[in-house]
């Protein structure tokens, strides 16, 4: 596994994504029980696969029921999906929690800018109600490294908060104020402000606790509410250890070891380069030890840049907690 290290992953330049990925590909084959099963079920011989398009992507419901691992390790951290009563969650062991760390901290700098500059606010009150979450988890981080006595996490004291954005909002203060669908809506149903040092970010998830808005309703309201220009996003799960970032619009862009693909909804092998929609394939290198290749059940359009809108999900697959709203 000689090329694949964090170093090589998180300096990884986009023309160096392929090379990478079909060693980790190898890698992966070779240590993961469940991975290595899958694709010889599918009759794929590794030493054939010489493109991106020919890796076997790994259902997303094997983290619901088997333990997608590279070899045997006591993994640093367990996130499991938020679920709900009816379905099972799912669980991603990592083994090293600084390969976390390092691909949200990363990819934030890369289209952000350093976390020390903002205020970090998290309205996840949902999340924060249970563990094992890797938002939480990443939010938490931020605000530890944002190094600002005003970041912190919020869990329904909207008043102390619409204060607080005031006031930092007076001094030019960046912030950051990142959170659930759900919890951003009843934040500016309350309170309608004017925030032009403010990055509202969502990250989806409605949990059954409002009736189900589209994106674009979401994004109106919050943009006439909190009296922003656009209205940012995050794309990331479970099952995944790095995210993608929209500023604006639900476009979406990756960071350098994230690559979306799409697949064909009625042949999961036929994998579609260029614009156009399908189901949603994720390559994820900061994956190192479960797997780095996932199909998923969610339903993406890709623009001609690169970008990609995520649309909804197959109507077929377990709701996710943190559910996705079509267009």
């Amino acid at each position: 596994m000689s090329g694949v290290s964090p170093d090589n992953i998180f300096t990884l330049q986009p023309e160096g994504l392929e090379v990478l990925a079909l060693e980790l590909f190898r890698f992966q084959y070779r240590e993961n029980d469940i991975y290595r099963a899958y694709t010889n079920a599918l009759h794929i011989r590794p030493e054939e696969v010489k493109s991106m398009l020919e890796i076997p992507y790994l259902p997303i419901q094997f983290f619901k029921t088997h333990r997608v691992v590279c070899g045997n390790f006591a993994p640093e951290l367990v996130f499991e999906s938020s679920g709900t009563t009816q379905t099972i969650n799912s669980k991603h062991l990592v083994k090293y929690s600084d390969i976390y760390t390092r691909s949200f901290m990363t990819a934030f700098e890369q289209f952000y800018g350093k976390v020390e500059d903002y205020v970090i606010v998290g309205l996840l009150p949902s999340y924060l109600e249970r563990q094992h979450s890797s938002l939480v988890r990443m939010v938490q981080v931020m605000i530890e490294t944002s190094g600002k006595p005003e970041s912190g996490f919020y869990l329904y004291e909207h008043a102390k908060l619409a204060e607080e954005l005031q006031k930092l909002e007076a001094r030019g203060q960046k912030v950051l104020l990142i959170g659930v669908t759900f919890g951003l809506l009843d934040f500016a149903e309350n309170f309608q402000l004017n925030l032009k040092n403010t990055i509202i970010m969502e990250t989806g998830g409605m949990k059954g606790r409002r009736e189900e808005w589209t994106r674009q309703e979401v994004h109106a309201y919050l943009k006439e509410r909190l009296g922003v220009d656009v209205i940012h996003a995050e794309y990331g799960m479970t099952e995944l250890l790095s995210q993608a970032y929209s500023k604006g619009n639900g476009l979406f862009m990756t960071p350098p070891w994230m690559k979306i693909l799409l697949r064909d909804e009625n042949d999961p092998f036929d994998i579609k380069t260029g614009k156009g929609a399908g189901v949603i394939n994720v390559i994820d290198l900061a994956n190192i030890y479960s797997c780095a290749f996932i199909a998923t059940d969610d339903i993406g359009k890709m623009q001609e840049d690169g970008r990609f809108e995520v649309l909804g999900r197959l109507d077929n697959s377990a709701l996710r907690g943190c559910s996705l709203m079509v267009s």
